[in-house]
C-alpha cells in the first residue's frame, strides 16, 4: 500500500513540473512574440516619420534652405575656431615650459662653468706638479694607493664634469629650438583664426539676411534651434572641464569595467562593454512616444519615453555624471552620465530640483538619478533619453543619425 501511494504521488509531482513547465514556456514565448510586435510597431513609425521627413525637406524654402546650409558653415567654423584656441593654449603653455627649462640649463651650466673655472686655478696655482709627481712622492705603498686612488677619482670628476657642461650646452640649444618652434607654431594659429574669424563674420552676416527672409514659423524654428545650440554648446563646455576634473574617477570606471568584461569571459559569459544590451531602459513602464523622429517627420535624435511626472529615472549604466542643472529652456532639469566605453546619455526634462546625484559621483547602473517631468522645452511629462559617442558634437540641422555624434540609443540597449 505504501509503495503504491509513493508511485501516485511521484506521477502527480511529475505531471505538475511538466505543466509548469508548458506555462513558463508558453508566458516567454508569448514575451518574445510582444518584444517583436513592438519593435517591428517602432520600425514602422521610423520608416513613416522619415517619409514625412522627405515630405517636409521638399516643401521646405529656398531661403531656409540657405540658413540652414551658412549654419552649418557657421558651426564648421566655430568648431574651427575651438581647436585653434586649444592650439594656441597649448602652444602658449609650451613655450613657458621651455622657457623654464631653458632658464634653469642655463643656471646649471653657469653653476658647471664656475666649478671647472675653480679647477682650471687650482691646478695654475699648483704650479707644474702632475698627477705622476703626486703619486711619485708617496711615502709607502698604502700611501701610493691612496694617491692613486684620489688621482683617478680627480680624473673622473673633471671628465663628468667636462661632458655635463658639454650636455648642459647641447640642451640649452635643443630648448632654444623648440621655443622657436613653439613660437611659430603659435603665430600660425594665431593667423589661421584670423582668417576664420573673418570667414566666419561674413557667414554670419551672410545669414542674418536670409533669416530676415524667412516665415514666421521658420523663423521660430530657427529661434529653437539656436537655443537648443547655445544650450548644447554651455553643457559640452561643463562636460569638457569635467573630464578633465574627474579623470581620476573615468580611469577607475574604465578599470572597473575591463576587470567585469574579463570575469564575463573567463566564465564564458559575454562582454557588454558596447552594442546590445549595454544599456537598461532608464524608466519604468511607458510607452515609446519619440524615436529617433517626431510624428512630423523632425529628426529628435533621441528616444522619448511617456512616463507621468515624478517617475523614477535610473542610470542606464554605470557611469561618471559629468554634468546636472535646471535650465529653463532647452533640456530642462537634465543629468548627463560619461560611460566607461566612451558613450554619455542624456536625461532631460525632469522634474525641477529632483536631481540626487552630483557631478564627479560614480553611479551604477538602475541607480536613481532624478524624477521624470516636463522641465524646459517640453510639450508635456516625459523622459528625453538621448546617447552621443566621441568626438561630441551636436548639429542643429541633423536630419538623421550620423550627421552629428547622436547615435540611436536602440542599439544599445
Amino acid at each position: 500500500m505504501k509503495n503504491i501511494c509513493q508511485k501516485i504521488i511521484g506521477i502527480l509531482l511529475v505531471v505538475i513540473i511538466l505543466a509548469s513547465t508548458n506555462i513558463s514556456l508558453a508566458v516567454t514565448k508569448e514575451e518574445i512574440n510582444k518584444q517583436k510586435n513592438q519593435q517591428s510597431e517602432i520600425n514602422s513609425q521610423i520608416d513613416e516619420a522619415k517619409e514625412k521627413q522627405k515630405e517636409i525637406e521638399s516643401k521646405k524654402s529656398e531661403t531656409m534652405k540657405q540658413v540652414e546650409s551658412i549654419s552649418s558653415q557657421i558651426e564648421n567654423y566655430e568648431t574651427q575656431i575651438d581647436s585653434l584656441d586649444s592650439q594656441i593654449s597649448e602652444a602658449n603653455a609650451k613655450i613657458k615650459e621651455q622657457e623654464q627649462k631653458l632658464a634653469q640649463a642655463e643656471e646649471d651650466y653657469k653653476k658647471q662653468e664656475e666649478l671647472i673655472k675653480q679647477r682650471m686655478v687650482a691646478i695654475y696655482v699648483s704650479g707644474e706638479t702632475s698627477y705622476l709627481d703626486v703619486l711619485l712622492s708617496s711615502k709607502s705603498l698604502t700611501d701610493f694607493i691612496s694617491s692613486y686612488y684620489l688621482v683617478s677619482e680627480l680624473t673622473k670628476m673633471d671628465t663628468e664634469l667636462l661632458e655635463k657642461i658639454e650636455k648642459q650646452k647641447e640642451e640649452i640649444e635643443t630648448a632654444k629650438k623648440e621655443i622657436e618652434t613653439s613660437k611659430q607654431d603659435l603665430v600660425t594659429a594665431k593667423a589661421s583664426k584670423e582668417s576664420v574669424s573673418a570667414e566666419l563674420k561674413t557667414a554670419k552676416s551672410e545669414k542674418s539676411k536670409y533669416v530676415s527672409q524667412l516665415s514666421d514659423q521658420e523663423k521660430e524654428l530657427e529661434q529653437e534651434i539656436q537655443e537648443l545650440k547655445q544650450a548644447n554648446a554651455k553643457i559640452a563646455s561643463e562636460i569638457k572641464a569635467a573630464e578633465a576634473k574627474y579623470q581620476k574617477q573615468l580611469e577607475e570606471l574604465r578599470r572597473q569595467e575591463e576587470s567585469k568584461n574579463n570575469n564575463n569571459s573567463n566564465n564564458g559569459g559575454n562582454s557588454t562593454s558596447t552594442g546590445s544590451g549595454y544599456f537598461m531602459r532608464p524608466v519604468s513602464g511607458g510607452s515609446i512616444s519619440t524615436n529617433g523622429y517626431y510624428s512630423s517627420g523632425k529628426f529628435h535624435g533621441a528616444i522619448d519615453y511617456a512616463v507621468s511626472s515624478g517617475s523614477p529615472v535610473y542610470a542606464a549604466a554605470a557611469g561618471v555624471v559629468m554634468s546636472t542643472a535646471n535650465l529653463s529652456g532647452s533640456y530642462g532639469t537634465y543629468v548627463v552620465i560619461r560611460h566607461a566605453n566612451g558613450l554619455q546619455s542624456y536625461y532631460a526634462h525632469g522634474t525641477y530640483g529632483s536631481i540626487c546625484v552630483s557631478p564627479g559621483q560614480t553611479v551604477s547602473k538602475g541607480q536613481q538619478i532624478m524624477l521624470s517631468g516636463s522641465t524646459g522645452n517640453s510639450s508635456g511629462p516625459h523622459l528625453h533619453f538621448e546617447v552621443r559617442t566621441s568626438p561630441y558634437s551636436y548639429n542643429g540641422y541633423a536630419t538623421g543619425y550620423g550627421q552629428d555624434s547622436r547615435v540611436n540609443p536602440a542599439n544599445y540597449m
